[in-house]
């Protein structure tokens, strides 16, 4: 009697044959009730066809105001990925090359034009990252007001009882980021305008003058936000590209393996373009050494405003 009994199902799979797979969280869009009501309507009136679809004033479609905030969030990284293209040539792959500071900057002056233009830089560096930072705020305040709006919450007690939407890990890292290269903008860009009324004296010869001043915040904080900014950007590259791991489409135990195959490979490649950004910055402009002359003493000028790398330095030496 127990010949006939039908084989027991093996792991991840039911008696009927299904297999059993793990729930995909809604990443991106929260559901939004177009025409205003609490609940969905179960039958929707078809649109005739004799009326046109309906777009928005703008012509650019009846989309959800996530739609178009995860647009700006996307395009604006294509601009951050030309100019960190740029930007690690000229301070990492080249110094590698040319193992001095010196001939290095010459390259970094021949390629300025293209990046740090009055006309280059608003468009690669200044527009992208305001629109980039404030899109990613203002979507997780639309995502914070589709939640309230989802439970019902009325009162400021039931608002308090509905959590906020989480952080990715991307998203702390862009978080992260912001004081770091915030830090970078003011030093190299902002401060030199604003002491000497021009910034075109500041190049590598500048970074490693820095370094030998005070090493030990120098290095600590180009470490961080060159881990910082690489790991963000590739992370949020995989998920543009549907390479992240929770975007994979297998079932059952081959989800699992492809998860992990793809985790490791995100951050293998972070990893390594990690170390190469850091080994031309730290090995060989963070090791160049002071500038001589009256250009090393504007440099002095300048690092002698920042009088929070000097009290943070004491801290770690």
């Amino acid at each position: 009697m127990s010949d006939d009994l039908p084989p027991m199902p093996e792991d991840g799979e039911s008696v009927i044959g299904l297999l059993e797979v793990e729930p995909s969280p809604v990443e991106d869009e929260y559901f939004e009730f177009k025409d205003g009501s609490y609940f969905e309507s179960s039958s929707p009136s078809p649109t005739p066809s004799w009326q046109p679809s309906r777009t928005s004033t703008l012509g650019l479609g009846n989309h959800r105001p996530s739609y178009y905030l995860l647009r700006i969030q996307k395009y604006t990284s294509y601009a951050f990925t030309v100019f960190s293209t740029l930007h690690i040539a000229n301070t990492s792959l080249i110094p590698l090359l040319t193992r001095s500071v010196s001939e290095s900057n010459r390259y970094l002056l021949l390629t300025r034009p293209f990046y740090q233009s009055a006309l280059t830089e608003p468009l690669l560096v200044a527009i992208p990252l305001l629109a980039h930072v404030s899109s990613g705020i203002a979507l997780r305040f639309y995502r914070r007001h589709q939640a309230l709006r989802r439970y019902g919450a009325e009162s400021h007690q039931d608002r308090r009882k509905i959590p906020w939407p989480p952080f990715s890990g991307t998203s702390l890292l862009g978080y992260a980021l912001l004081p770091f290269a915030g830090f970078h903008i003011w030093t190299t860009r902002i401060l030199p305008l604003y002491m000497h009324g021009d910034s075109s004296m500041i190049g590598l010869g500048y970074i490693s003058h820095g370094f030998a001043l005070h090493p030990a915040v120098s290095f600590a904080g180009f470490a961080a936000l060159v881990s910082a900014g690489v790991w963000h950007t590739t992370w949020g590259w995989a998920r543009w590209l549907g390479l992240a791991p929770t975007q994979t489409t297998e079932t059952g135990s081959q989800r699992s393996i492809t998860k992990k195959r793809r985790w490791y490979n995100i951050n293998g490649v972070a990893a390594l373009v990690t170390g190469l950004w850091l080994a031309g910055s730290l090995g060989i402009i963070g090791r160049g050494g002071k500038t001589d002359g009256w250009i090393g003493r504007e440099f002095d000028d300048l690092y002698k405003v920042v009088s929070l790398i000097g009290k943070l330095n004491k801290l770690y030496v």
